[in-house]
């Protein structure tokens, strides 16, 4: 059973615009999740600098962590970098706010900065492929078959443009 969804604050830019620290919670989050929990592999992988990030920050003290922790994050990769279209990466929720709704606040956050910046444009992810149907509420569909990325099955997925 899920919980109510925690309030968080959204930071949207380009990684200029980050700060030092924002840059920090998020690899400190990422290496969490991605490499602590899901084994190790390269997070760090040369696409941060161009890429566009997403931010969510506790508004207030919450499942035991502090008001301003990073408990969620995503980026999001211009066309022509990995694919033809936009894509979102690297989409991550703190252990202790699974459950609350935050990854699909997170998503629906992304897809809208990403309509910002590249409007009317598709966007196509590697997905794990236990979070399909997760991925399918967005609107994603399948695009290829199940394949392993850092030993953990995969599979492309493509949503159209509006």
């Amino acid at each position: 059973m899920s919980t109510p969804m925690t309030p968080v604050v959204w930071q949207w830019g380009d990684f200029e615009s980050l700060s030092r620290r924002d840059v920090y919670d998020a690899l400190q989050l990422r290496a969490r999740v991605f490499i602590l929990e899901q084994g190790p592999y390269l997070d760090v992988d040369g696409l941060d600098l161009p890429a566009y990030h997403l931010l969510g920050r506790l508004a207030a003290p919450s499942h035991g962590l502090a008001a301003g922790e990073l408990v969620v994050y995503l980026r999001a990769l211009p066309p022509g970098l990995k694919y033809a279209e936009p894509a979102l990466g690297r989409v991550v929720c703190h252990a202790a706010v699974r459950g609350t709704g935050l990854g699909r606040a997170l998503v629906a956050e992304g897809l809208r900065g990403c309509e910002r910046v590249w409007p009317g444009r598709g966007n196509r992810i590697s997905a794990q492929a236990h979070l399909e149907r997760f991925y399918g509420a967005f609107g994603y569909r399948r695009a290829g078959e199940v394949y392993l990325e850092d030993d953990i099955p995969h599979l492309e997925m493509l949503r159209t443009g509006l």
